[in-house]
């Protein structure tokens, strides 16, 4: 949801009416502290519905004490989203890569002393990630209520809580949109809970799907940049620099995708070793590795192309696209491939991967058929 002010503040950013930049943020912050307060009922109550939609008995167990540690960090989460949108739509990176910087100390300090040196397990993981979310957000006010923001930021105001409703929508939109994506990924690891020998297939998917997580920063950095790019120029009138931006945005993107397969596929037999001791956890990542790494080039591109739908404002439509290409195309596939043909993790994960294809094939499509004049109109 967090994703409506990247859109709104670029663009306002962009035309020069920096006094809306602080109103959508606060804005923002009413919606989602709203809406982590609904969520928390879900992180409450994970262990009796991981229990009723039939998942493992000690994989629930592990997960619902787990959420429940984890609802400070929802809050956090509520609060960082939109603060680091506005803070991106006026390129002030350097001061939250500083945050983040500081934060990452702190998180692998906190995680060595609770998680291995006071044996606190997953509590610890917990706690850790509370803390460091945290430090984020109170870093991020510090800089903003410092005065570094200028007109962007000239204190709480009640206009804030003026035309929610409007607000409301496209943050909804942008939620749909988002989290159409991350669910998407997340269900891969659902959905191997229910196969034979599941914790063999959790750990070795979750081994994956952290390796695409940490890669993945990387395509969600493409995607701000080019989401507060595109917002910029269109506010900006600028037609022609925008649609250059996203050309340079999908072949760096593709490029770094492969460099990262490459030195994947080259150290395969080594890394599992990092993240488990189980020899059966190992090979089966060693199975899905080439997957993997075709996964990562795809999943480099597509978030990219995600940030020029967010930074025009095409929340909607992408939503549409991706209930199709996801839900009604990959997951089907993938679950007739895993289970009806007993293809096991391996043919979940090919199904869906193949509805990221088709959806990245018609992110292309939507961008390269784009008349950026007529969207710098529908803007100005």
């Amino acid at each position: 949801m967090g994703s409506a002010v990247e859109t709104l503040c670029g663009q306002a950013y962009g035309a020069g009416q920096l006094n809306m930049l602080g109103i959508y943020l606060q804005r923002s912050w009413v919606i989602l502290l709203g809406t982590a307060f609904l969520l928390m009922f879900l992180y409450i109550f994970a262990l009796p519905f991981l229990l009723m939609i039939g998942q493992a008995e000690n994989i629930s167990q592990a997960a619902g004490k787990y959420a429940l540690w984890m609802i400070p960090q929802l809050y956090a989460y509520a609060l960082n989203f939109p603060t680091a949108k506005f803070l991106q739509a006026q390129s002030k990176i350097m001061a939250m890569a500083w945050i983040s910087a500081v934060a990452l100390v702190l998180h692998i300090v906190l995680s060595w002393l609770l998680m291995m040196k006071l044996g606190w397990g997953m509590v610890g993981g917990a706690v850790m990630l509370d803390a460091s979310w945290w430090f984020v957000v109170l870093g991020q006010f510090v800089y903003i209520f410092s005065g570094t923001c200028g007109e962007a930021w000239t204190g709480f105001t009640m206009r804030a809580f003026h035309n929610l409703w409007g607000f409301v929508r496209l943050s909804l939109a942008s939620a749909v949109m988002m989290c159409l994506e991350t669910w998407y990924f997340m269900a891969l690891i659902l959905f191997a809970g229910y196969l034979k020998n599941a914790e063999v297939a959790v750990a070795a998917l979750s081994v994956c799907v952290n390796i695409l997580g940490w890669t993945n920063t990387i395509a969600v950095g493409f995607n701000a940049a080019i989401s507060v790019r595109v917002s910029n120029e269109l506010g900006a009138a600028h037609p022609r620099t925008a649609k250059f931006s996203v050309m340079v945005m999908v072949v760096s993107a593709f490029t770094i995708g492969v460099v990262i397969s490459v030195f994947l596929l080259i150290f395969q037999q080594q890394y599992p070793s990092l993240f488990t001791s189980s020899s059966q956890v190992k090979e089966l990542v060693y199975e899905l590795n080439p997957l993997l790494a075709f996964c990562i080039v795809v999943n480099s591109i597509q978030p990219a192309l995600s940030g020029v739908a967010i930074g025009a404002g095409w929340q909607s439509l992408i939503a549409n696209v991706n209930i199709v290409c996801y839900y009604i195309f990959g997951v089907p596939l993938g679950l007739m491939l895993g289970y009806t043909l007993n293809m096991g993790v391996q043919g979940i994960w090919y199904g869906m991967v193949a509805g990221t294809v088709v959806q990245t094939l018609l992110l292309f499509w939507i961008v390269y058929r784009t008349n950026w004049t007529k969207e710098v109109n529908l803007h100005n």
